[in-house]
């Protein structure tokens, strides 16, 4: 049974809101120029590379997960945040139509509770705090018990960053000893809370009785037909399984290859550094990736495969980077590699048609991850219209690596974020990359207009004008 909120806890938080508030109300009248001048600061004295890697290696050091020589390369991820930030206008008025007579002012959402995984303790917050203080937000970070020393401190590099813009530094502020009472009641507490985290963290932000923006659970599948660059796509694939060593909810789970194909893309695939494991391989691994009641196991997490392995009761090459398991007609509840995996292994399965290929798409998706992402590599756009009307996701990527695109890349239109909404699929709000929008108010204004009424011909078509009972 859960603990009590402590005196001393439920002091800290109220004094928290309140420094945060007060530091708001310091940046009321602040401009444009102002605020993104702000994001440049936080942006740099947190995306530079001595300083991001330093942090970046300690959360895998604390957390014991996650690829440590990888991991500091997503500071472009910050970097990439800003460069949206500064495309888009946040106080004042924002938008205008003038056909409809319509103006759009943004103004803070207020004190936002961001609830920090352990995946990304040194991530997330900037990520967050660009954003959020063009907004003229201030945050709370609540942190992963295993990582919020790393969170703490890149949150300290945030405050002095504030410092060097003029701002009130308590615009960031981060909880030093966390607890799930003391997290439930920031989360009570404050005007919005997004929550980056597995899904007891959502559902418990969903519970608040405040408005948050969570996030669901990934399963991603990549359907592979006989039109794709087969070296391109084992490369990228490769490239989306081992980053931070499968960690991320978009890392490619289940690979949906033509059955024409097939054996070159496995040949391919090991190539770049694949394992194929044999039946009884994937037995034992079935066995230790996963516990009696089908809960992913912590020792297996975002490790390199030589670790699963050696888990699981069995040895690799030293030059092997991800796991492969033939998982054919094997989806459902009862098939545990046709979930989420969340390290670096994919499971296999082919098709003869594209039918056949949005079949096993359905059966995935009905088994986990419906909301989150898929992805495709094929050149016959029939296909991937196809699949983007029939898969129950908010993103698809089309010959691109999942983990590296999704949540935005130099190289495509997506909004960077480290939050990604899966819809009603998911049970979230919204179904979109989480960004700065979502941390606005808006007033709209509207002014009058010549009438904008079309005749009743015009609204009921061919119905108009029928008898009814």
């Amino acid at each position: 049974m859960a603990r009590e909120l402590t005196e001393e806890e439920l002091q800290l938080a109220s004094e928290m809101l309140d420094r945060a508030r007060a530091a708001m109300a310091k940046m009321i009248d602040w401009s444009q120029a102002d605020l993104d001048r702000l994001s440049q600061a936080i942006a740099w004295y947190t995306g530079n590379e001595k300083t991001f890697t330093r942090l970046a290696q300690q959360g895998v050091d604390e957390s014991g997960i996650g690829d440590r020589s990888g991991r500091p390369g997503k500071r472009f991820k910050i970097h990439m945040v800003l460069r949206d930030v500064l495309r888009t206008p946040s106080t004042g008025i924002v938008e205008t139509d003038e056909n409809k007579g319509l103006v759009k002012y943004a103004k803070p959402a207020g004190v936002i509770a961001s609830l920090i995984p352990m995946t990304n303790p040194a991530m997330t917050p900037p990520v967050t705090g660009v954003s959020s203080a063009n907004a003229r937000n201030a945050v709370i970070f609540s942190p992963h018990p295993r990582t919020a020393q790393t969170t703490y401190e890149m949150v300290e590099v945030m405050r002095t960053a504030c410092r060097a813009a003029g701002a009130p530094e308590d615009l960031f502020q981060s909880i030093r000893n966390p607890s799930i009472p003391l997290t439930q009641h920031l989360m009570e507490i404050c005007d919005l809370t997004l929550a980056t985290g597995g899904k007891p963290m959502v559902k418990a932000a969903y519970s608040s009785g405040r408005p948050a923006y969570g996030v669901g659970a990934g399963n991603s599948s990549i359907v592979i037909d006989d039109t794709a660059d087969i070296e391109i796509a084992a490369r990228n694939t490769r490239v989306s399984k081992t980053s931070d060593f499968g960690s991320g909810c978009s890392a490619d789970g289940n690979i949906i290859i033509q059955k024409s194909i097939y054996e070159a893309m496995v040949e391919a695939l090991a190539a770049e550094g694949g394992y194929l494991c044999t039946t009884e391989e994937k037995a034992m691994l079935e066995a230790a990736m996963w516990d009696d009641q089908g809960n992913r196991t912590f020792r297996t997490i975002a490790c390199r495969p030589q670790q699963t392995a050696e888990a699981a009761g069995f040895n690799i090459p030293d030059d092997r980077k991800f796991l492969m398991v033939e998982n054919q007609d094997q989806i459902g509840p009862e098939h545990r590699f046709s979930k989420e995996k969340l390290t670096t292994l994919m499971a296999l399965y082919h098709f003869d048609t594209f039918d056949d290929a949005l079949d096993t798409v359905s059966q995935i998706y009905a088994t986990g991850g419906k909301g989150h992402s898929c992805g495709i590599y094929s050149n016959n756009d029939e296909h991937i219209d196809r699949l983007a009307r029939l898969a129950p996701v908010s993103r698809m990527m089309v010959r691109q690596p999942q983990s590296k695109a999704n949540a935005g890349a130099w190289t495509n239109g997506m909004p960077m974020t480290s939050s990604l909404g899966c819809g009603v699929w998911g049970g979230n709000i919204t179904n979109e990359n989480v960004t700065m929008k979502h941390m606005m108010n808006y007033t709209w204004v509207s002014r009058p207009i010549p009438e904008d009424r079309p005749s009743e011909e015009e609204l009921f078509g061919e119905f108009f004008g029928q008898e009814v009972a």
